[in-house]
């Protein structure tokens, strides 16, 4: 408080209360007894925690979207690390246009995406391929794995690279040994970044998702449109406390305030 005054506290504590207070809301309304959305609550049950595992659209809709984002985080991260490198060590005639290009996605409405994605599978005869659900969402995560694989490119020492080379060590090695460990915070937040933003995805995901390639998104979104039980702010409950053990245990296994930092350069 010293240094940031009683107003300055008093707004800190304001804006996390607005930020968090969706979130407990929904946090609390899935302990409710009742068959429908109540809050506050006469009761606190399980009882709709439990009715998650007994919906299996749910339960499957949920191991393909952790198996699509992880395909798509993984394949997203390797492509942006090598374009990473290779924008921030060299200068060449249309590297702006190329970073641009790749960081696109970013700028473009994601209903946008979904209709092109949705008339270009069409074409291709590709809908309702898991693989092809996987370079659409590659294609959307893709800018957020380059942004924070440049964050940790851009300036980086190449002499260690260079002494690894001359005492024998191929590029290769010379990558997985020297440079890799020097970018791993930009890599393994990209990836998490990569991770969640595909799990999420729903508005794209819509246009281009098939009865047998639908995602937990998906899957609520028609849940909600169909009932008004609290099974979705279960699932919701849940999911906000795995995101926040995944940020928990990639804070320890790599350090969130670097790629924080990482991520404001």
């Amino acid at each position: 408080m010293r240094h940031n005054g009683f107003l300055g506290v008093l707004y800190n504590a304001l804006f996390l209360t607005f930020i968090l207070a969706p979130l407990v809301v929904v946090m609390l309304v899935a302990f409710t007894d009742k068959g429908y959305l109540s809050m506050p609550f006469d009761g606190a049950s399980l009882r709709w925690f439990r009715a998650i595992l007994d919906n299996d659209d749910i339960v499957s809709a949920f191991w393909l979207s952790v198996r699509l984002a992880f395909a798509a985080a993984t394949i997203g991260v390797a492509l942006a690390v090598p374009a990473a490198l290779a924008i921030a060590r060299y200068r060449f005639p249309g590297r702006g246009a190329l970073t641009g290009f790749f960081l696109s996605p970013m700028m473009i409405p994601a209903v946008v995406l979904g209709i092109a994605f949705l008339r270009f599978l069409s074409l291709a005869h590709l809908g309702g391929s898991f693989w092809a659900l996987v370079a659409a969402h590659v294609v959307i995560v893709l800018p957020y794995a380059l942004r924070l694989a440049l964050s940790s490119a851009v300036g980086l020492d190449r002499d260690a690279e260079r002494a690894a080379l001359s005492c024998g060590a191929s590029r290769f090695t010379a990558f997985r040994r020297v440079v890799l460990p020097m970018i791993r915070t930009g890599v393994a937040g990209g990836w998490m970044l990569s991770f969640i933003q595909s799990f999420d995805e729903l508005t794209m995901t819509v246009f281009v998702a098939t009865p047998g390639t639908t995602t937990l998104p998906v899957a609520m979104y028609n849940q909600i449109a169909q009932t008004i039980d609290p099974l979705v702010t279960s699932v919701s409950a849940v999911l906000i406390v795995g995101t926040v053990a995944l940020m928990v245990l990639l804070d320890r296994m790599v350090g969130l305030d670097r790629i924080l930092i990482g991520e404001a350069r």
